[in-house]
């Protein structure tokens, strides 16, 4: 049938959508009969008169011609007028042109022929070109009346939390991101999991901070088990009234979330509270979030380094690599007893070796298709609670374009360093003197993902001992009395005799600074530390000193009191338990 369903568009086995040809000089579609890319017929290879094309309708009308000119389009330029169609001689193209050139040769010369060329028609690849923009622009048309539906369809899926605190989805400077993961049963494919009369505690709690330029993220993992303080946490409740659930000392991490009413937004302050870091959104999920987005994209890849079978969490392995989707993806990022010690510091390290896969799987295959994406984006949405500020389609749409920029071999999981409680076995405390670098490391935005190994690697310097560092400190900008203070600390908290308070600095500095010599490297590694200076405070000389000339510490603006770190570390804290989300050789053993 022809395009409007009135019989064959000819013998030339010709496709009805290549007659639809859009004519510049109307701006209209037309249908033209013709096989593209053929000259018309000439008039005697036209059919008898008596053929379907040169019949008339009753009443003298014209029947079918060769182009059918569509509506006029608003605005632009209409095909030919109802009046110019009448003036036309009747019968088909072939009658009109041989009338015509019998009247040409009858009539007399009434002047030179239009100088205007007939306009060539198009060809068969522009009919294509044609053809095909028309059917790019339905198909936008199209797909924005199904993104809308998928966007309202999305939206429908998202539960949200108000705070107290809302932030733009996406920032200029860098961004962290609370992720929770509840142990809660209530919920649908909850039950079954989790201790049967838990109020949803922090199960599975990390912090993702995302550099201020989108180069690196760290995500920290904190223990459930550490104890820890709550703050004061005013909460929004069904009704629209707020009310504040008073604060905790001493207390287990995990009771931030569902113990007493709290909401997300008190373990969002639990963690601010705790690494001084200011968290811009977070996002929560239940056990039923592991099983949908696992399988949505298809299964997820993990190791282990030995057969594994964990009856609490029902995870049977076999040692070698495995895709896990659905319940065996859930067992594997809730064992422990079959891993380590199995303590819930080893659960850790399955949940990061199994994020880690699941960011890699959605970076490689999970936006190949358009299936998959709204699998995907399915799963993602229906699993997740999140705050105001990203509780949005279109939010989180923008959320994750800007954080998306991040290569994997950049994003680095870490776990908050901890020791066992001497009063309680069952819970652990925060390791300071390892956790504060950590959290340094992060608020002054320094990767924690380490850089390629150069084949020139230096060695690290060895450290002096207290009782050879020799230095004349001076205050060149710090608070008043800061050289005293600093030698006295020295002297007394780290066995540095030879420290001498040298008075004010000639100059004033914005950075502290530590000049020494080549052959003094080893006391200047064993200051440097005490003193958190960084690389950039180190100035080497290019000639030994003597054997009783003092290195020159100058305290400048950034220096606040001695003990207190000048600068954030560049470096993590040895024994910190780490994984790059990138190492495909990471194994549960």
């Amino acid at each position: 049938m022809d395009a409007q369903g009135r019989g064959q568009a000819g013998d030339d086995n010709v496709d009805p959508a290549d007659q639809w040809v859009f004519d510049p000089n109307t701006g209209n579609y037309e249908l033209r009969l013709d096989p593209a890319g053929q000259a018309p017929a000439r008039p005697s290879d036209r059919r008898a008169p008596g053929s379907r094309r040169a019949a008339r309708k009753p009443g003298g009308e014209v029947g079918d011609t060769d182009t059918r000119p569509l509506p006029a389009q608003g605005g632009r330029r209409g095909g030919r007028g109802a009046d110019e169609a009448e003036e036309r001689p009747p019968g088909g193209r072939a009658a009109r042109r041989s009338g015509s050139r019998s009247a040409a040769a009858s009539a007399p010369v009434a002047g030179p022929a239009s100088r205007r060329k007939r306009k060539p028609k198009p060809s068969g690849r522009k009919k294509a070109l044609y053809w095909t923009a028309g059917v790019v622009g339905f198909v936008l048309v199209a797909g924005c009346g199904g993104a809308f539906y998928l966007y309202q369809q999305l939206n429908g899926n998202i539960n949200k939390v108000d705070v107290g605190v809302e932030n733009d989805a996406v920032s200029d400077g860098p961004v962290n991101v609370l992720i929770i993961g509840t142990d809660a049963r209530s919920g649908k494919g909850n039950s079954g999991y989790g201790d049967a009369g838990s109020v949803g505690h922090a199960d599975t709690t990390l912090l993702m901070h995302i550099s201020k330029d989108r180069s690196n993220a760290t995500a920290l993992s904190i223990p459930r088990d550490m104890i820890t303080d709550i703050p004061d946490c005013p909460t929004k409740q069904k009704d629209g009234s707020r009310k504040t659930i008073p604060g905790e000392h001493g207390v287990r991490f995990n009771t931030s979330l569902g113990q007493e009413g709290r909401d997300p937004g008190c373990t969002w302050r639990t963690v601010e509270k705790l690494t001084g870091l200011k968290i811009d959104h977070f996002m929560m999920a239940d056990f039923n979030a592991v099983k949908e987005l696992s399988t949505a994209v298809d299964g997820v890849e993990v190791c282990a380094a030995k057969d594994l079978n964990d009856p609490k969490s029902h995870l049977r392995l076999k040692a070698g690599r495995h895709t896990v989707k659905g319940e065996q993806a859930l067992a594997f990022v809730r064992t422990r007893h079959a891993i380590g010690f199995g303590s819930d510091l080893d659960r850790i390290k399955m949940q990061q070796q199994f994020l880690s896969s699941l960011i890699r799987k959605l970076k490689s295959d999970a936006f190949s298709s358009p299936s998959k994406l709204y699998a995907v984006s399915q799963a993602a949405t229906k699993a997740l609670t999140v705050d105001t500020g990203i509780g949005s389609a279109s939010k989180l749409l923008d959320f994750g374009q800007d954080l998306k920029r991040v290569n994997i071999d950049k994003i680095t999981f870490a776990t908050v360093p901890v020791l066992d409680n001497p009063n309680d076995k069952a819970t652990v405390i925060l390791d300071k003197g390892k956790a504060d670098p950590l959290f340094a490391m992060v608020r002054a935005d320094h990767a924690l993902a380490k850089g390629k190994k150069g084949k020139g690697k230096k060695a690290p310097v060895s450290k002096a001992p207290p009782g050879l560092v020799r230095v004349d400190v001076t205050n060149g900008g710090g608070p008043i009395g800061s050289a005293q203070e600093t030698v006295d600390w020295l002297q007394n908290s780290k066995g540095a005799r030879l420290s001498t308070n040298a008075g004010n600095a000639p100059a004033k500095l914005s950075a502290t600074r530590l000049e020494y010599a080549p052959n003094q490297a080893d006391q200047a590694a064993t200051l440097a530390d005490w003193m958190g200076l960084s690389k950039s405070a180190l100035k080497k000389s290019s000639q030994n000193a003597g054997d009783r000339v003092p290195m020159k510490l100058i305290l400048g603006k950034d220096f606040t009191a001695p003990g207190t770190p000048i600068a954030a570390p560049t470096e993590l804290p040895d024994n910190v338990q780490n994984v790059n989300a990138d190492d495909k050789n990471v194994c549960a053993k």
